[in-house]
């Protein structure tokens, strides 16, 4: 039986554990397959989508600067993808249509969102910093899980206007004033780039932070951040996008596979491990 190619499009690329978390799958559940990295340019996009058309690979997950850039070249988007109009993840239904599913929505809940109780949740604001790929599927993560006080910033003020047209309850900060709000908000949530392995950082101090605020960065590579560096030096509670990253992946798998897999100790471990590396 011929061996199923699946893989990630997205550039940068090689900061990815995906490799590591499908094959670890293919492996404990006996599918003949293998997962690879595709970095690609802008021009090559239609060009690797065209080879899940042609059945050359099974499935694609999709990472950042694409998730939109995706879109065009598929037959239809569905579910989160549609209310995100983002997508990360690509297969042919049973029609042989290409579709564009969007399971980064449910690796926020899983990852972040399930573990607070509705108390919790009750009456939480949160600030999204950044208004690329991920944002979306956070605001539509929080809006699901009852959280719908949200705040959003980005550099480019035009992008976040962007996205209050498509999430119109979504309330606008100034790039150049947001850190001395942050207290404002109960939950802030890295949905950037910046901090991710040698790339470009935030270039701001923090204030004194109030003790029940939860940092959340979407970022898994550094596993620790400067941002989430500074803000364990004040003793706030910090997650990197490590559970996003694993729980966005099983959903992929489900779909490509019809098999839930187990985030079991051995494969945490093994992420873990290699992150630090």
């Amino acid at each position: 039986m011929k061996k199923l190619l699946f893989g990630i499009i997205g550039n940068p690329i090689s900061h990815s554990l995906s490799p590591i978390l499908h094959n670890y799958w293919f492996k404990k559940y006996k599918i003949n397959a293998e997962y690879k990295l595709f970095k690609t340019e802008n021009n090559e996009i239609k060009k690797v989508i065209d080879r899940v058309k042609k059945k050359d690979i099974t499935g694609l997950n999709v990472t950042l600067p694409f998730k939109k850039s995706v879109i065009p070249f598929l037959t239809k988007t569905i579910n989160d993808a549609n209310e995100t109009h983002s997508v990360n993840t690509i297969f042919l239904d049973k029609e042989d249509n290409l579709i564009g599913e969007n399971t980064d929505v449910f690796g926020f809940q899983a990852g972040y969102l399930q573990t607070l109780s509705n108390q919790d949740k009750k009456n939480k604001k949160a600030l999204i910093i950044g208004a690329g790929g991920v944002a979306p599927s956070i605001i539509l993560a929080l809006v699901k899980s009852k959280i719908d006080n949200i705040s959003l910033v980005n550099r480019t003020y035009e992008k976040s206007l962007f996205l209050k047209r498509k999430f119109n309850m979504i309330n606008i900060v100034e790039w150049n004033d947001f850190h001395n709000k942050i207290n404002d908000f109960d939950i802030v949530i890295n949905a950037t780039s910046l901090g991710l392995l040698d790339g470009e950082e935030f270039k701001f101090k923090l204030p004194k932070i109030n003790k029940k605020l939860i940092y959340i960065d979407t970022i898994y590579n550094p596993p620790q951040t400067k941002m989430i560096s500074n803000f364990k030096s004040q003793k706030i509670k910090t997650f990197n996008g490590l559970n996003m990253f694993i729980y966005q992946g099983q959903k992929s798998f489900y779909i490509w596979h019809k098999i839930n897999p187990e985030v079991d100790e051995e494969l945490i471990n093994l992420l873990e491990n290699k992150l630090l590396s």
